[in-house]
């Protein structure tokens, strides 16, 4: 018999602000926290969504250095105490619970690699960084975390690209419901504002080339759009059955992923909605606000808007919908577990966020958007994530 799963703590660490008070907040404020990387100044034009004046000791205390620990490790270790924390469980606490860590990003640890490289090409290979094998890889976010709250517990690491947050959350979500778990702590994090792969993304089209005006430049949906921006930063969900005694923000009551094929881009996209909500066992005509994947690019966005209208059909133009990435750029596999920390705070709140640059509408994607927060109660939401690799993942939740 399968169980309900419930969201119990929410630890967002993001450019729009940390914690969840802060964060959501932030992300209602019509303001872009894009800006110009200063420190990367002397090796070109970058822009990017920075977590601003981010310091790990300001919300959690782990033992020895923290010195060397990658950036994107810092952002878990911070999001895990600031959710443990929201749900009001303690370390003490999950002794008992058989708990579940999940990591999702879309890269290891490039920063790290690329230093080690250097300085064995400067001043040969004794120099070589032994961190590149015990902390660069994805699932030691995940240990980390396990590491910090002490107790056994079970990890994994998802790569899947920009879906990996959302595919932590779902895997997360699918443990408890079928008993495998009593609690999943379900992250999505990334740091990849370093030269490499900044320098990349730019060539690839999937990051400015320029870095005039930085503020205006991802307009998701909008008709002047051009490409996305990368930002970087963490969410960390708390995930429990439906017999816990803590509050629940929303219910995780419907989940999928599917791959786009060569015959039809955004295919797979619609057929992680469907099913999702399959999975959910709600109609199309039950949602009544979407999270957009929308990260500001010229094809993407269209593609996804089209996606959504084969779904939703005319009645799209009447969901109320939003995309982040105008406000906090697109931190890759940490995206969509921001987007579902934002959502999870919509159905609290009964506020949706605004689509940070959208202003003029482009016919080819006819959504319901606004550039201004709007008091909506949403009951039924639809979360959208789509990766390079051509896979998409989707995930229903609902007013609890």
């Amino acid at each position: 018999m399968r169980r309900r799963v419930k969201i119990t703590g929410i630890g967002p660490v993001t450019p729009a602000g940390i914690g969840r008070e802060n964060f959501f907040r932030g992300i209602n404020e019509s303001i872009s926290r894009v800006r110009r990387v200063t420190r990367l100044e002397e090796k070109g034009e970058f822009i990017a969504a920075e977590v601003p004046d981010f310091k790990l000791a300001d919300w959690v205390q782990v033992d020895g250095s923290t010195k060397r620990l990658p950036r994107q490790t810092q952002f878990a270790l911070a999001g895990a105490a600031l959710a443990l924390a929201d749900a009001g469980l303690t370390r003490e606490e999950l002794a008992g619970m058989n708990p579940v860590i999940l990591n999702g990003s879309s890269v290891m640890d490039i920063h790290l690699v690329n230093k080690s490289i250097t300085d064995v090409m400067a001043k040969g290979p004794r120099h070589a960084n032994l961190a590149v094998v015990y902390e660069a890889p994805p699932i030691n976010m995940a240990a980390r975390i396990a590491d910090w709250i002490d107790v056994p517990a079970r990890v994994i690491a998802i790569q899947t690209a920009c879906c990996a947050g959302l595919d932590a959350i779902g895997h997360g979500a699918e443990m408890i419901a079928t008993g495998q778990a009593e609690i999943a702590i379900c992250a999505g994090t990334e740091a990849p504002v370093f030269y490499h792969p900044m320098l990349e993304l730019g060539i690839t089209k999937l990051s400015p080339q320029n870095a005039n005006e930085p503020e205006k430049m991802c307009r998701p949906f909008d008709l002047w759009r051009s490409t996305g921006v990368i930002g970087e930063g963490a969410a960390v969900l708390v995930l429990e059955a439906e017999t816990s005694p803590r509050r629940a923000y929303a219910w995780v009551s419907g989940y999928a992923y599917a791959n786009d094929t060569s015959e039809m881009s955004g295919g797979g996209m619609i057929d992680s909605m469907r099913m999702a909500l399959a999975n959910a066992r709600q109609n199309p005509a039950a949602v009544d606000y979407i999270n957009a994947w929308g990260p500001g690019h010229e094809h993407i966005d269209r593609i996804e808007a089209q996606c959504l209208r084969d779904v939703f059909g005319p009645r799209v133009c009447e969901i109320a919908t939003s995309s982040l990435k105008g406000a906090i750029g697109n931190p890759l596999g940490a995206a969509a577990a921001i987007q579902a920390a934002s959502v999870a705070l919509s159905f609290r709140t009964g506020v949706v966020p605004p689509t940070v640059n959208w202003e003029t509408p482009d016919p080819d994607c006819p959504l319901n958007l606004s550039n201004r927060a709007r008091h909506i109660q949403p009951h039924v939401a639809l979360i959208n994530s789509h990766g390079l690799s051509g896979n998409n993942a989707s995930m229903v939740m609902e007013l609890a």
